[in-house]
């Protein structure tokens, strides 16, 4: 199901059922992405934020090689691909002040496609992302994943991701 936000925000709401389905929407979006993008990823423990990233990494060409682990204790891990990946997680930091030495405000101006887990601890003057994506559990595999676009580049994104996820049910059915 695809809702329309305001002019200025776009929305893509649905619906999976498996760790491959959240996978493999992370796969459909980093397919699409072909520039710099910082993408806050919101949820519950184990809602399918690491799944998604995993699926991302896929889709943006990280090779095989490289194991995509939540960074919990690294803060940030980078992964090369036709665009780097950089993966922090937020989990473990308790303010401002960790979050400034960890390098993330640098890593968001990096020329990658930035994944932050737990993107909720950060200030609202902070969230400078393209995308906001939000898991809620909704059954034991089930889950409801709501993407949100903002500015420009979030919303030529959702708009190629919507339209590869149009023609991938069109050969399905």
């Amino acid at each position: 199901m695809i809702m329309m936000g305001a002019p200025e925000m776009h929305v893509l709401d649905t619906k999976t059922g498996s760790r491959d389905e959240t996978m493999a929407l992370g796969q459909a979006v980093g397919n699409v992405a072909k520039q710099h993008l910082v993408i806050a990823l919101v949820g519950d423990l184990g809602s399918g934020k690491t799944v998604f990233v995993k699926g991302l990494a896929k889709g943006l060409a990280v090779p095989d090689s490289y194991a995509i682990t939540s960074p919990s204790y690294t803060l940030i891990n980078e992964y090369p691909g036709r665009v780097p990946l950089f993966h922090a997680d937020l989990y473990r930091l308790a303010g401002r002040i960790d979050i400034e030495s960890t390098g993330l405000f640098e890593t968001m101006d990096s020329d990658g496609v930035v994944a932050i887990e737990w993107a909720e601890r950060l200030a609202p003057e902070d969230m400078c992302v393209d995308l906001h994506i939000a898991f809620n559990i909704t059954g034991e595999q089930n889950r409801r994943i709501t993407i949100s676009a903002c500015g420009q580049t979030g919303i030529n994104l959702l708009k190629r991701l919507k339209k590869q996820i149009h023609l991938a049910h069109e050969r399905a059915g």
